[in-house]
C-alpha cells in the first residue's frame, strides 16, 4: 500500500472537509492520519493517505481544489517511515505574553534535551484587552530523556520569557 502527505490550505468555507476526503474516498484513498485547523480565515488541513500503488491523489484532489481555491501538495512517504516518534507522551502548556521567537525558544529546549514535538496549537486567547499567547504541545520524550530535567529546562527558558510552563504525562485516551 502507498501512503502520502497531502497539505491543503485555502479561505475557509462550509463544506472543504467534505469535498476533499470525499474526493480521496471516491478514489479509493483511506485517511490515516489527519490534522485540520482555521487560522485566521484559512482553511488547513495535513493528512495521511493511504491506498493502492496506483493512486494519483493529486489528480484526484484537483477538481475540488480549483473549485475551491485550494493550494495542494501531495508526497510520496517512503516505504518502513515509522508512523508516530519514539517515546512516552507528555503534555506541555505555555501561557503568557507574545513575543517573537516564544515558540522557537521553547521548541529549542525541547530539541536540545532529546524529544520530538509530535503537535503544537498556538493561540491568543483572553480579551482584547489582556491577550494571553497559549502554546499547547505534545511531545514523544524518549526513554533516555529524564522528564523531570527536562521540566527543569523548560522552567529556565519559561522565567527568561516571563510565561508560565507545565510539563504533565499525556492522557493516553486522548488523540
Amino acid at each position: 500500500m502507498a501512503l502520502f502527505a497531502v497539505l491543503a490550505v485555502g479561505a475557509d468555507r462550509p463544506g472543504i472537509v467534505a469535498a476533499v476526503t470525499g474526493a480521496l474516498a471516491e478514489a479509493g484513498a483511506n485517511l490515516d492520519d489527519t490534522s485540520m485547523s482555521i487560522l485566521h480565515g484559512h482553511f488547513a488541513i495535513a493528512m495521511v493517505v493511504g491506498g493502492s500503488d496506483g493512486l494519483d491523489v493529486a489528480a484526484a484532489l484537483a477538481p475540488v481544489a480549483e473549485r475551491l481555491d485550494l493550494t495542494v501538495d501531495v508526497r510520496s512517504i517512503p516505504e518502513g517511515t515509522p508512523p508516530t516518534p519514539a517515546g512516552e507522551r507528555w503534555s506541555l502548556a505555555v501561557y503568557g505574553a507574545d513575543r517573537p521567537g516564544l515558540v522557537a525558544s521553547v521548541t529549542e529546549v525541547v530539541a536540545d534535551a532529546g524529544a520530538n514535538v509530535v503537535d503544537l496549537t498556538t493561540r491568543v486567547v483572553g480579551g482584547p484587552d489582556r491577550p494571553v499567547y497559549a502554546m499547547q504541545l505534545e511531545l514523544a520524550v524518549p526513554a533516555q530523556v529524564e522528564p523531570a530535567e527536562l521540566a527543569e529546562r523548560l522552567q529556565a527558558v519559561a522565567g527568561d520569557l516571563g510565561v508560565d510552563c507545565t510539563l504533565t504525562p499525556a492522557d493516553a485516551d486522548l488523540l
